[in-house]
């Protein structure tokens, strides 16, 4: 049995607001209910504290009462929706050498996609302000389209404290360990600030946009890098330190010696990762600059690419195989960029069938991820607005501060707001 879903450390769960607004937000954003007494009957609350807790939510303009449902034996009740044009949250997910940014609603609508070049390995000093440039005017866009800003969310492609919103030791970014990236992109912005690894982000967005009717699933993002987001019992599973799903670095037979980023040998990304199959694919003579390239390849029919690439989803496969018979979820999602190889997926598939218990995958589902490169957007943007749903909006003084700040204010040393964890 995996252990128990754990909640959202500090910045997650308000005090004295114990995560029920942010379930009421995802009961009705989810459509499982429409109305305050369906509310009742689906948290088994008292109808005088889910009143309180949806007035809140419908004076922050998160919640909206419109209409009139089908009575059921007393007064036609007023119905619940999720306003398209009302409250978005900014999201960013981050990769290695880029950034795809967004406006997320609660439908799950996503506004202004657009991706920009950023090179997380030149540093914090080198990117931060031009990451805070393009969030500033993304935020600009959605207040000018009569839509209000309620915080970010951040998919970092490394490891992260989320409760205290720093990077942990990323491999390949020099600069970036304890980082704090929450508080940094908070002062800069005047916004609330949510930070998560990406995996947990693409996991979130996949559950919430596609598959919220399951409760137990897994999504492995296989790009540069390997990872994997966990949901549990319906809610993101981040661990007791925040490495929950931490497969990358999972030692595999085929690996042998081979030197990892993470100073180990012989782990899953030496011999899975996009990164490796690039050098790989070097060595052998081909020309080749990232994922994009070898899913080229791939579609091309190359044979060595696509020998290494389904070489690459059996090792995956090989590692999910225990983490599937653990933890027996009830879908196995790959998204990230190698994702959209078809022998990279099929090779998962058949070594899931191949190792695991048939008790575990009569009814597993396996599959490439359906947001594609929005999931992390989508999950990103999904957790603020959920997460942050208690924080205020911005004063308006906080704000002009903030964008009269000069561009290298971003990374100087952060002044800490007092009892902020």
């Amino acid at each position: 049995m995996p252990p128990a879903p754990q909640q959202p450390s500090a910045p997650a769960v308000p005090a004295g607001l114990p995560g029920t607004a942010a379930r009421v937000l995802d009961l009705v954003a989810s459509g499982v209910v429409s109305s305050r007494a369906d509310l009742v009957r689906e948290l088994g609350l008292a109808a005088s504290t889910v009143s309180a807790r949806v007035q809140e939510l419908v004076d922050q303009g998160l919640l909206t009462e419109v209409g009139e449902g089908t009575s059921r034996g007393g007064r036609r009740p007023r119905l619940l929706r999720i306003p398209d044009d009302g409250a978005v949250a900014l999201a960013a997910d981050l990769g290695s050498h880029h950034v795809r940014l967004a406006a997320v609603g609660l439908t799950g609508s996503a506004h202004d996609v657009e991706e920009h070049a950023l090179d997380l390995a030149a540093g914090p000093a080198a990117t931060l302000g031009v990451l805070v440039e393009r969030l500033r005017a993304l935020a600009e866009r959605q207040r000018a389209a009569g839509r209000t800003v309620r915080g970010l969310g951040v998919g970092f492609p490394g490891p992260v404290d989320t409760g205290a919103g720093r990077v942990v030791a990323p491999s390949r970014m020099p600069g970036w360990h304890l980082f704090d990236l929450r508080d940094r992109l908070a002062d800069a912005l005047g916004l609330p600030v949510l930070v998560d690894n990406d995996a947990n982000v693409m996991a979130l967005g996949e559950h919430r946009t596609v598959l919220p009717h399951l409760r137990h699933l897994v999504l492995v993002k296989a790009g540069r890098g390997i990872g994997s987001g966990v949901i549990s019992h319906g809610t993101l599973y981040r661990g007791a330190g925040g490495a929950a799903g931490d497969i990358s670095h999972v030692r595999v037979e085929a690996a042998a010696e081979r030197p990892c980023s993470c100073g180990n040998i012989g782990c899953l990304e030496t011999v899975a990762s996009g990164a490796s199959l690039v050098a790989a694919l070097r060595e052998r003579g081909l020309r080749v600059d990232g994922a994009a390239d070898v899913l080229r390849l791939v579609r091309d029919g190359e044979p060595r690419a696509t020998t290494l690439v389904r070489q690459a989803g059996r090792h995956i496969g090989t590692v999910l195989s225990v983490v599937v018979n653990f933890f027996n979820p009830q879908a196995v999602v790959l998204g990230g960029a190698l994702a959209e190889a078809e022998p990279l997926v099929a090779a998962v598939r058949g070594m899931l069938y191949e190792r695991c218990l048939p008790m575990t995958t009569s009814d597993l589902v396996i599959t490439a991820s359906a947001t594609g490169p929005d999931a992390g957007l989508l999950g990103a943007g999904h957790a603020a607005l959920r997460e942050l749903a208690h924080e205020p909006p911005a004063e308006p003084g906080r704000v002009a501060a903030a964008q009269a700040t000069e561009p290298g204010r971003a990374c100087e040393a952060p002044v800490a707001e007092p009892g902020r964890a």
